[in-house]
């Protein structure tokens, strides 16, 4: 997406965004829709792991923070990913991303 929005950035940039308004941009899309994806997954793997481990004579309860704290790697992952392009499309100079129109 930072590569299909080269010429967006560099029309900001040019009128002054920074790297942080740039980051932002980018990254909100993303965010959302790791969101939503969570909030459909999550109910369903945990319905899914509750009735497999109903299946055994010595079972271990889930816990919550368990989720959590798998929601939370995968929302790191997904902003460091897009940071790298962010970031890494926002230092680019505009005049290279602009000559080509």
């Amino acid at each position: 997406m930072a590569e299909q929005r080269t010429r967006e950035i560099g029309v900001r940039k040019v009128l002054g965004a920074s790297i942080i308004d740039l980051w932002y941009l980018l990254s909100k899309e993303f965010v959302v829709l790791v969101l939503i994806a969570m909030c459909i997954s999550v109910p369903i793997a945990w319905s899914f792991m509750q009735s497999w481990l109903q299946n055994y004579q010595y079972r271990a309860g889930m816990s919550w923070w368990i989720v959590g704290a798998t929601g939370f790697m995968v929302l790191f992952i997904t902003l460091l990913t897009i940071s790298f392009h962010a970031i890494k499309a926002a230092l680019l100079n505009p005049v290279k991303s602009l000559r080509s129109e």
